[in-house]
């Protein structure tokens, strides 16, 4: 096991460079971090531009820069993703990015994180009754608020709570459930009840909008796996056996079909990811979906080449654990 991960470990690091590499690509080649600098009007002078165009070291070639962006060899001490620096920004010289980074990475996973545990829990629930009860009412049903949930689009939806949040408020006459900000500041200073009530208010919201389309999927799949599961052969011997049925369903069938499961949860961690962005700026949560907003809005390469890849890193690392969750889920994987 041990030499399985580390194999895949080392397997994962070609898959980042070659990540690195298209980000940069992509990104030098959409437009002009200087754009908005070279329409003003009147026009700036020459010198400014050239200026900045130092700064960002946009007077080098493609390939250079890249070098530069990945070991900081020759440049300035401001970029280089080996020494922990992600480059200049544009937005201003004092602008760093990795530290923006930090100060919003524990945000945005605290969202994506809690998204993830209860769609995965009620995922797997609703996809196991449905599954036991095919073709019933409550199989309908789940089938209706899956495939509903999957036609809502996130930031239509994120609308929509928030002013139901706003509506339950005012039914009740207090501040149970916050509808703006991510309640980091109102944390600090609180006892630790304090802080669960304040986590409470702040998250549910947010976690419901983020964690319903991964939830209205992952069910799905899971139905679908259950049910070839519960028709396999092996599954029909235990219950011949006289093997109680919640052992069949436990035991047998449900770590079978969570095999899949985990396959699709690693592959949508991308998509949880892009859910987070809308989400944080319907409810103005300071995390990373607000970097990258404001790194499009004010076209910040360096920003918007950070936050893809730590995007990268994240899909990555999710489907490497995936892949040792295997052997755990069906002890007849074996890694050699």
């Amino acid at each position: 096991m041990l030499v399985y991960t580390v194999r895949r470990v080392l397997g994962a690091i070609p898959i980042l460079i070659l990540a690195s590499v298209l980000t940069f690509v992509l990104i030098d080649v959409s437009g002009d971090p200087l754009a908005d600098l070279r329409m003003q009007q009147p026009p700036p002078d020459p010198s400014v531009i050239q200026l900045q165009e130092e700064r960002l070291y946009l007077d080098r070639s493609m390939p250079e820069r890249y070098w530069l962006w990945v070991t900081g060899i020759g440049g300035n001490g401001d970029i280089g993703l080996l020494q922990g620096e992600f480059g200049p920004s544009t937005q201003s010289n004092s602008y760093d990015i990795g530290e923006n980074i930090a100060e919003r990475l524990g945000t945005t996973l605290r969202l994506v994180g809690a998204a993830m545990v209860f769609a995965l829990g009620l995922a797997v629930l609703a996809g196991v009754v449905s599954a036991m009860r095919q073709y019933s009412k409550l199989d309908y049903t789940l089938t209706f608020i899956g495939f509903l949930a999957l036609a809502m689009p996130v930031f239509w939806f994120a609308g929509i709570m928030q002013q139901a949040g706003v509506g339950f408020n005012e039914l009740v006459g207090d501040q149970v459930l916050a509808t703006i900000g991510d309640g980091v500041y109102q944390a600090q200073g609180e006892d630790f009840w304090g802080r669960v009530t304040n986590a409470f208010a702040y998250m549910t919201l947010p976690t419901i909008v983020l964690m319903l389309t991964s939830f209205a999927s992952w069910s799905r799949y899971q139905r679908t796996s259950m049910l070839e599961v519960l028709n396999s052969d092996y599954v029909r011997l235990a219950r011949a056996k006289g093997l109680p049925n919640r052992v069949v369903i436990r035991r047998h069938a449900l770590r079978t079909a969570l095999i899949p499961l985990t396959t699709v949860v690693a592959v949508g961690i991308a998509g949880i990811i892009d859910g987070a962005v809308l989400t944080e700026r319907v409810f103005q949560w300071r995390g990373l979906g607000e970097f990258f907003i404001t790194a499009v809005e004010k076209n910040d390469s360096y920003a918007l080449m950070a936050w893809l890849l730590l995007s990268g890193v994240m899909v990555i690392v999710a489907n490497l654990i995936a892949d040792l969750l295997y052997g755990v889920l069906d002890p007849r994987i074996r890694y050699e």
